[in-house]
C-alpha cells in the first residue's frame, strides 16, 4: 500500500529571511486561535471529501511552526488522528528554528518525534548575511537540545553562499555532520524571484558563486557527507541509515498522495481515478474565511492529465537514489519517454538503468531537471 501524508503549513515567522520565497508572514503578535481552528476544520473536511486513510507521516512546515506551543501542536495532531488516523509509527516532523529550542521538550511531549532544525550555517558571518538571528554556537546548542528530547534530528544547511570557498565549506560541513543528528538536508543557495536576495543580485549588491564554483561545492558536499556516513539518498538529502530518511518527503518524491492544510499549502489527492492538485488560500485571513464560509481552505482543485501526472512523477522520482519504474511512468503517460535521449544519457554517464528502474548517477544529479526535460521531450 502506498504511503499517505498530511502537511500542515504554519505561515508565521518572527522575521522573514532574505532568501525565502515560501508563503510566510511576520507573526506580529498574531492570535493563533482562528488559524488553528481553521486548520482543524480543514483536516476534517479533507477526510470527509476523500475518505479516511491512515497517515504514515505528518509534517509541520512553514513559516516557523516551532513558534507553536506544545498544547497547540497536540491539538493539531489530535485533529489529524480523529480525521484520518495516524499509523502507530507515524513520522511527525516539526520544522524548528534554533531560537525556539526552549520549546523542543514540550513539542516532543506533544507527539513530535522528528525535529528538523534550521541551522542553515555554522559560520557567524554567513548567518548574518543569510538574515538569521542565531549564531553558530546557538545553532549547535539547539541541535544538542533537540537530541536530548529523544526525537530524531535533522538539520538544514545552505551552501554556495557569496564568497564561500570549498575549503571553508569542507570544514563547516564536517563540524555540522559531527553533531548528534541522523539526517541532513544540504541545499545549494538558489536566488528565487521576488526575494530580498533577488533584488540585491539585480542591483549588484550580492554575488553568488558562478556555476562552476557552485558545482565544485556540490561535489565537495557529496564527498564529505558520504565519508562522514551520510550518503545521499536524494539530490539534497543525506541520511545515516535508510530508517532515517525523511518519510514525508518520500511521499512527494514517490508521487504518493498527501493532504495539504494551512495557508498556501498544496496537496495531491485522487478521486474517481483522477489525480487532483489542491492549493489552499494563501493569505491567512482568506484561508480562515474560506474554511468558515465553505468548510474547506482550498481555492483551487485542478484535475491533472495523465501526462501532467507523469511529468511530476519523472521530475520527482529522478531525485531519489532508487529512481523510478519506467513501466509505471510510461503506463501513466500512455506513451514511451524519449528512448533515444535515454540511451544517450546512459552512454554519457548521467543515467543508469537496472531492469525496469531508471535513476541518476552522481553526475546526473547535478543536472536533474535538464535530464527530466530531455526524457519527457
Amino acid at each position: 500500500m502506498s504511503a499517505f501524508g498530511i502537511y500542515v503549513h504554519w505561515p508565521y515567522c518572527a522575521h522573514i529571511c532574505p532568501y525565502c520565497d515560501f508563503n510566510v508572514y511576520r507573526a506580529r503578535d498574531t492570535d493563533p486561535a482562528p488559524l488553528l481552528a481553521a486548520i482543524e476544520a480543514d483536516i476534517a473536511a479533507h477526510a470527509a471529501r476523500f475518505g479516511k486513510r491512515e497517515a504514515t507521516s505528518l509534517f509541520f512546515g512553514g513559516g516557523t511552526p516551532s513558534l507553536l506551543r506544545g498544547a497547540e501542536i497536540a491539538r493539531l495532531i489530535d485533529a489529524a488522528q480523529r480525521a484520518f488516523g495516524l499509523a502507530a509509527d507515524c513520522e511527525i516532523t516539526l520544522e524548528a528554528n534554533p531560537e525556539d529550542a526552549q520549546l523542543f521538550a514540550e513539542q516532543t511531549a506533544a507527539g513530535v518525534n522528528r525535529l528538523s532544525v534550521g541551522v542553515q550555517a555554522l559560520d557567524d558571518a554567513a548567518l548574518k548575511a543569510l538574515g538569521r538571528w542565531h549564531d553558530a554556537a546557538a545553532g549547535a546548542r539547539a541541535v544538542e537540545s533537540a537530541a536530548k528530547t529523544g526525537a530524531r534530528v535533522s538539520i538544514d544547511l545552505i551552501y554556495a553562499r557569496e564568497g564561500q570557498s570549498v575549503a571553508d565549506w569542507r570544514a563547516e560541513l564536517n563540524r555540522a555532520l559531527a553533531l548528534p543528528i541522523e539526517h541532513a538536508s544540504l541545499y545549494q543557495l538558489t536566488i528565487e524571484p521576488n526575494t530580498a536576495f533577488a533584488r540585491k543580485v539585480a542591483h549588484g549588491m550580492l554575488h553568488p558563486p558562478e556555476s562552476e564554483a557552485a558545482a565544485d561545492l556540490y561535489e565537495a558536499t557529496q564527498e564529505i557527507a558520504e565519508a562522514a556516513g551520510f550518503p545521499a539518498y536524494e539530490i539534497s538529502n543525506h541520511a545515516r541509515q535508510s530508517s532515517a530518511r525523511a518519510r514525508h518527503n518520500l511521499v512527494y518524491w514517490h508521487s504518493d498522495e498527501w493532504v495539504g492544510v494551512g495557508p498556501g499549502a498544496h496537496g495531491r489527492m485522487a478521486r474517481d481515478g483522477v489525480r487532483l492538485a489542491l492549493e489552499a488560500q494563501r493569505q491567512p485571513k482568506d484561508y480562515v474565511d474560506a474554511v468558515r464560509e465553505s468548510g474547506v481552505g482550498w481555492f483551487a482543485e485542478t484535475p491533472l492529465t495523465p501526462a501532467e501526472s507523469a511529468d511530476e512523477m519523472l521530475i520527482m522520482g529522478l531525485r531519489v537514489e532508487e529512481g523510478l519504474s519506467l513501466a509505471r511512468l510510461e503506463a501513466l503517460r500512455g506513451a514511451p519517454i524519449n528512448r533515444r535521449a535515454l540511451s544517450w544519457l546512459i552512454e554519457q554517464g548521467f543515467v543508469m538503468q537496472a531492469g525496469d528502474a531508471i535513476s541518476l548517477t552522481r553526475a546526473g544529479r547535478a543536472v536533474a531537471n535538464k535530464i527530466a526535460a530531455e526524457l519527457a521531450s
